[in-house]
């Protein structure tokens, strides 16, 4: 089954989720700079994912597809941050990066499955 809108994709579906959970975990941190820019990034992996996809083009789904996959790398580097900085203990911050990990793992399968045939 082939996909045919941006909605049905797992890629986009973990990012949504993804977003809401880290908006509900960080919402009540006073640090407005910290928590706009890992709020910001987060809803980029999704928003990007939309965006190439309605491009309509394999080239351009898989240039978006690699903005998602690096919002996605700058969440991470925020969750390492937010652990030094004691937003978030190690419990979170294990239960965050797995979470950001499998979105990557996904979205460099997809990026793969983008590639033009040799």
């Amino acid at each position: 089954m082939a996909i045919k809108c941006f909605e049905d994709m797992i890629a986009w579906q973990k990012a949504q989720d993804f977003a809401v959970v880290i908006y509900k975990d960080f919402k009540n941190n006073n640090d407005w700079d910290f928590k706009n820019q890992i709020c910001r990034a987060c809803i980029s992996i999704s928003n990007n994912l939309a965006e190439g996809f309605d491009r309509g083009t394999n080239p351009e789904f898989r240039r978006f597809s690699y903005i998602a996959l690096a919002s996605n790398s700058e969440v991470k580097s925020m969750l390492y941050l937010a652990l030094r900085l004691n937003y978030i203990d190690e419990i979170r911050f294990k239960a965050l990066l797995l979470r950001a990990e499998e979105i990557a793992k996904i979205l460099n399968g997809l990026i793969k499955s983008l590639a033009p045939n040799p």
